[in-house]
């Protein structure tokens, strides 16, 4: 068996942005993300309930590739994707029951960032 690296906890996450500047906007405005700072007007970086949230351009001048699916927790997820449409957000999929959990029901929904990168809300909702 291998030893353990010591792996704690996902530092941070880096999703691609062709427009930098417009994804910033996007993850500020729209999804409210504290704004931790911004390096050489390239990179972006938000905190997400401790985990930072990198926004960066592709490598070596390559297309834009999506990154991964973020899942963000929210507590009311009808009230968020209410308020995500209002902002203007691109919705994939409606808030739908995912799971029936023996504590909770696991909701989830889909919706686009400004740079085409598909984004997820989640909640756990307890009766």
């Amino acid at each position: 068996m291998k030893a353990s690296l010591g792996i704690s906890k996902v530092g941070q996450i880096a999703l691609p942005a062709a427009d930098v500047a417009r994804a910033e906007a996007f993850y500020k405005e729209v999804l409210g993300l504290r704004h931790l700072f911004t390096a050489d007007g390239k990179l972006a970086f938000f905190d997400c309930g401790g985990t930072r949230l990198m926004l960066a351009p592709p490598e070596n001048t390559q297309e834009p590739r999506r990154g991964s699916i973020l899942y963000f927790l929210v507590a009311d997820i009808a009230a968020a994707f209410g308020q995500l449409e209002a902002q203007g957000a691109k919705i994939v999929h409606a808030p739908h029951l995912v799971a029936k959990m023996p504590d909770h029901d696991l909701w989830m929904g889909f919706f686009e960032d400004s740079e085409g990168n598909t984004l997820s809300l989640m909640a756990e909702v307890r009766p």
